[in-house]
């Protein structure tokens, strides 16, 4: 036999297409030749399993040897494809009857001794297998326990070429992919060890019931970061669905922590202030990788130092806060990736962080005009919720009356919250309220009467509030009535809503 057929996955971004890797053995001159749009590791694949094959114990052909990944249109990267183009290669010179890889999609990167090595993206890849009807697959040992958490699909492992030729060749069993692990307890920062700051703590609160963006300002020592650092333990666990998208662009990134199970808790990502853009949106040669703006998806991008940043890294950041993805175009392709997260911007009032309007300070009236202004206004009517914070008090910083709520107390409201916006918002496809499009809460049954809307209406009339503050400050209303079990905001909501939108709230 001289042909021979394996199944496999490539990914775009964390997309996954069935690919077959195809192996025709031919008289002539010895050559590999591989087509079917490979990127620079899928052509130096050659090599690596030539390498492993001879170092397995098998027999390399002479021959020349083409190898085509089909479908030859969609782009193909990474080392993925190595185990699949050895099992063909053997079945085509007729070392390996491929009859038991019949219908199993085959992943793994080889080495030179013949080990099988763990590849990124491998979650993605099995759900996409999954998808196209396939119902084994055969994966590294070191991503079994990432792939097994799809269900539906029979994941057995292999560390070397020889364990896969011994199972096609003599049934040798395969390897099992490890029991589950229960996850451990969430042991993170506490809103408890926040002193002081009710407005912060209020702000914390809304934003996380409705999915809304936060901008937190104030002098050093305020309590800014660790308020941002404390939103995630408010946040409820992430659903099946919204677990196996954040579970997959982490495994896509490589960042997958050991023992492969999936996501639950929401993720937190804290980029230093000199962080590039495609860093923060995605980049990379090739295919672009996941930013910190993807790897925040369903959690919590964090901006320490917001104004530090650079101009172009912040603006970049528009279009994701608005759509909730991001599409990024290179010369190798393009992908589009979640980026559904909510912001968290942190800024002191003055480059010399020291206590606004204390005598210390060394920074005019320009220069703070300046300092705040680099973040730009189109940037700042996206972040929905706008606070001041006030320097904390000595009272409050060594209170131990221990009255402050600590952080499973407001996330059982803030679950409560979400699920009637979830309720209520089901037939719509939209989860919370931060999601749901501006037209829909200005037209009946969700629009609210005029006496309600009467200030807000003002501010837009005026010219001091845009049309999208506008829709924002309503899905604030509506995020605050939830908050106090109420089904329809009232004249005091809004007025809340609009007040921690413009930073007035005091």
């Amino acid at each position: 036999m001289s042909y021979a057929k394996v199944l496999c996955v490539g990914l775009v971004g964390v997309t996954g297409h069935l690919v077959e890797v195809e192996a025709d053995l031919a008289a002539g001159l010895p050559a590999v030749v591989i087509s079917g749009l490979p990127d620079t590791a899928l052509h130096e694949a050659r090599d690596r399993v030539r390498a492993a094959v001879v170092n397995s114990g098998q027999r390399w052909p002479n021959r020349r040897i083409t190898l085509n990944l089909l479908p030859a249109t969609l782009p193909k990267f990474g080392s993925a494809f190595d185990l699949a183009i050895a099992a063909a290669l053997l079945g085509g010179s007729g070392e390996l009857p491929l009859l038991p890889l019949e219908g199993v999609v085959v992943l793994g990167e080889l080495g030179l001794d013949g080990t099988v090595r763990p590849v990124r993206g491998v979650l993605p890849m099995v759900a996409a297998a999954a998808r196209a009807g396939v119902t084994r697959v055969i994966v590294p040992v070191g991503n079994a326990a990432e792939a097994a958490v799809i269900p539906g699909v029979r994941v057995r492992a292999v560390d070397t070429l020889h364990r896969l030729v011994a199972f096609v060749r003599d049934g040798t069993p395969l390897i099992e992919p490890p029991a589950d692990i229960p996850a451990p307890a969430a042991d993170g920062p506490d809103l408890a060890e926040v002193a002081g700051q009710q407005l912060g703590r209020r702000a914390l609160e809304v934003a996380a019931a409705g999915g809304h963006h936060v901008a937190l300002l104030g002098p050093p020592g305020a309590g800014k970061t660790m308020l941002a650092e404390r939103l995630p333990s408010i946040l409820p666990e992430l659903d099946d669905d919204a677990a196996l998208e954040v579970t997959a662009l982490h495994s896509v990134a490589g960042l997958l922590p050991p023992g492969g199970r999936l996501l639950r808790r929401p993720p937190f990502q804290a980029p230093h202030h000199t962080a590039t853009v495609p860093s923060l949106v995605g980049g990379g040669s090739g295919l672009a990788r996941p930013g910190a703006v993807s790897l925040a998806h369903r959690g919590v991008l964090f901006l320490d130092e917001a104004p530090e940043f650079s101009k172009g890294a912040l603006e970049a950041l528009r279009q994701p806060l608005e759509h909730g993805r991001i599409q990024l175009s290179r010369s190798g392709g393009g992908t589009v990736y979640p980026a559904r997260t909510q912001l968290v911007l942190a800024a002191n009032p003055c480059p010399c962080a020291k206590p606004a309007g204390d005598a210390h300070c060394e920074c005019s009236p320009l220069v703070r005009r300046r300092y705040l202004g680099k973040l730009s206004g189109p940037l700042l009517d996206r972040i929905d919720v706008q606070v001041r914070l006030m320097p904390v008090r000595a009272a409050e910083l060594m209170a131990t009356d221990g009255g402050v709520e600590p952080s499973a107390t407001v996330a059982t409201r803030v679950a409560a919250a979400r699920q009637a916006a979830a309720d209520r918002w089901a037939d719509l496809g939209r989860r919370l309220n931060a999601e749901v499009d501006g037209p829909y809460l200005r037209r009946p049954p969700w629009r609210l009467p005029a006496r309600v809307t009467v200030e807000l209406r003002g501010r837009l009339d005026s010219g001091s509030l845009s049309a999208r503050g506008f829709d924002r400050v309503i899905r604030m209303a509506w995020t605050i009535a939830d908050l106090d079990g109420r089904d329809r905001p009232d004249q005091d909501d809004v007025r809340e809503a609009l007040q921690l939108r413009t930073g007035e709230a005091a």
